[in-house]
């Protein structure tokens, strides 16, 4: 006989948008214990299970906070209403939280003026009424919120699944069914609202259930968070028109853009690494959802990607981005390839018989480096050019993130560019250099990276137990590498000028990359080869204080440790040979 022993979801916070997948314990005739999934179409023992999905509906409609959207909403901001901004961001859960949040709320409320109001009087009349309503400037209400409305069709997405059903009426408590599978996936119907998930053995002669079924409450469904759209700033200070979003392409014609981005891995998404960060807002089924989101959001022509999980890889990202058109190359991190093979060069021929044990434990990581020539699918390039192909060589990689392995970061990272420079010199193409090479601006990597050598006289150097980075004149490379964020440190005026003080102005880098609650720095680059492409535009960098404020990074709006890097190039002119 097939028995359920036990049902219960990985996060009892539902959000919309993510596939809710219940863990359903069974015990099998032929098997003691078993979590594999047995339908009507491949009946055990004469029984399968069926699934069902409830919304239970009250009659009070609830309203969720936008910035901590867990908690019920108590106010509503009236300049939101005026400005015809999306409703769920116009909620807040106090007085406290809609004070917090304003320096970032009022930039919905500013874009909203310059997009949708050609006049001055407009905003006025929705900031300059309110201002005596409170230290923030500007307007909210109190929320008593009655009245349901129920749903007219059952869906999940955008297909009906089945006529609308209501279950059961109790009080002031109405069931709909919503699903009939196993997993589920919210939709903005289900917001402010509890669902049942029900699990029974039936019959499958008589399609009767057997026993008593199987169930579990969540708790209320909350909307996806979302944060506001980083825009594409022109490196000459004109903001290039329309937010990186789904409506349409960001590119101007004749570039192409590059996104670089570390996701930050489901390995190290610990409650113990990031404990200000909700528990729902870390798992997986959660993040993996929010960061294909801002993925494609971005549209980028390439997307380069750290600390992807090989399962993650090929179970979710692989599949989910070639639904967008992306055809994706994955390097799994080994200790047999990459750089774990130069490691093993060097060692057989400058270590000593006697050292060679110790060198490889020290050189030999799991770090890894992938590389690829790519052709332009559709030609950019003007008439002079017609007929010619377009290539650009991307190089994507994370290097080893240990503090006190600086010689073995900067071998990594010289390593990586003896070999660009060897297809440099074989073909004449731009180059891309991206990833995450967990080495802050003004470190011997980056300087190897930007200028081209190290100062003899580096501090990076004194850590060499090995001597593989002697001589120090070895330290070079010769290709035309430039990070593509020094851009904003040339910015004169308009939106570039606003970037310019998220620079760090001894290096011409961003501030950060990475910002957690410990920790806080620039890791994250994009190089490009300056006698063959020249940046065009680049995505707006992240202010400090707005991300360490609450929670810092990752966060229910943002779901890595990281902030995505993206650059728009032209390639430049070739020269007549």
């Amino acid at each position: 006989m097939l028995t359920v022993l036990r049902v219960h979801l990985p996060s009892d916070i539902p959000i919309v948008g993510c596939e809710l997948t219940p863990y359903v314990l069974l015990r099998r005739p032929d098997k003691p214990v078993t979590t594999d999934d047995v339908t009507e179409f491949n009946p055990v023992d004469g029984h399968f299970l069926r699934y069902k999905w409830y919304r239970i509906q009250s009659d009070k409609k609830v309203a969720v906070c936008s910035v901590h959207p867990s908690e019920q909403a108590t106010l509503q901001c009236l300049g939101c209403l005026k400005a015809k901004i999306p409703i769920a961001k116009s909620y807040h859960c106090s007085p406290k939280c809609f004070s917090a949040a304003w320096q970032h709320h009022r930039v919905l409320h500013e874009r909203a003026a310059s997009t949708g109001n050609e006049n001055g009087n407009d905003e006025e009349e929705v900031f300059g009424r309110f201002n005596s309503t409170g230290s923030t400037g500007s307007g909210v209400v109190n929320l008593s919120l009655s009245g349901s409305q129920s749903s007219s069709s059952l869906t999940n997405g955008a297909t009906t699944l089945y006529p609308p059903t209501v279950t059961q009426r109790n009080g002031g408590e109405t069931w709909f069914e919503v699903g009939r599978s196993k997993t589920y996936t919210p939709t903005a119907d289900d917001i402010g609202h509890v669902l049942k998930f029900e699990c029974v053995v039936v019959d499958a002669e008589t399609k009767s259930p057997v026993g008593h079924s199987n169930s579990i409450l969540t708790s209320c469904v909350i909307p996806a968070p979302s944060p506001s759209p980083r825009r594409l700033i022109s490196v000459s200070g004109v903001d290039v028109p329309g937010h990186l979003d789904m409506d349409g392409s960001i590119s101007s014609a004749g570039t192409f853009t590059v996104l670089s981005y570390n996701i930050l891995s489901d390995a190290y998404a610990t409650n113990e690494l990031y404990s200000y960060c909700p528990s729902w807002a870390l798992s997986w089924a959660y993040r993996r959802q929010n960061l294909l989101r801002e993925i494609v959001g971005y549209r980028a022509d390439i997307v380069c990607l750290q600390e992807v999980q090989s399962d993650h890889f090929e179970e979710f990202f692989a599949p989910e981005l070639d639904k967008y058109g992306y055809q994706a190359l994955f390097k799994r991190k080994t200790a047999e390839v990459e750089f774990n093979k130069a490691a093993q060069s060097l060692t057989d021929a400058v270590v000593p018989t006697a050292q060679k044990k110790t060198a490889l434990n020290r050189l030999v990581k799991d770090n890894v480096a992938l590389i690829a020539v790519l052709e332009a699918k559709f030609s950019n390039q003007g008439v002079d050019n017609l007929g010619k192909r377009q290539l650009v060589c991307v190089a994507n990689t994370h290097v080893n993130v240990h503090q006190d392995l600086k010689d073995v970061k900067l071998w990594q990272v010289h390593t990586l560019l003896k070999g660009l420079e060897k297809i440099a010199a074989s073909a004449d193409i731009p180059m891309l250099v991206c990833g995450d090479f967990n080495s802050v601006p003004g470190s011997a990597p980056h300087a190897l990276l930007a200028m081209g050598k190290v100062d003899q006289m580096h501090p990076d150097l004194a850590v060499d137990p090995l001597q593989i980075l002697r001589p120090v004149s070895k330290l070079t490379h010769q290709l035309p590498l430039v990070s593509a964020y020094s851009s904003f440190a040339r910015v004169g005026l308009g939106l570039g000028l606003e970037q310019r003080r998220k620079m760090d102005p001894a290096t011409n880098e961003p501030l950060f990359t990475n910002c957690t609650r410990d920790f806080i720095s620039t890791h994250d680059y994009i190089f490009y080869s300056a006698d063959s492409l020249s940046v065009e535009s680049l995505l707006e960098l992240l202010d400090e204080d707005s991300l360490r404020k609450d929670t810092a990074l990752p966060s229910p709006e943002w779901s890595s440790d990281h902030i995505a890097l993206l650059a728009e190039f032209r390639c430049k002119p070739r020269n007549r040979r």
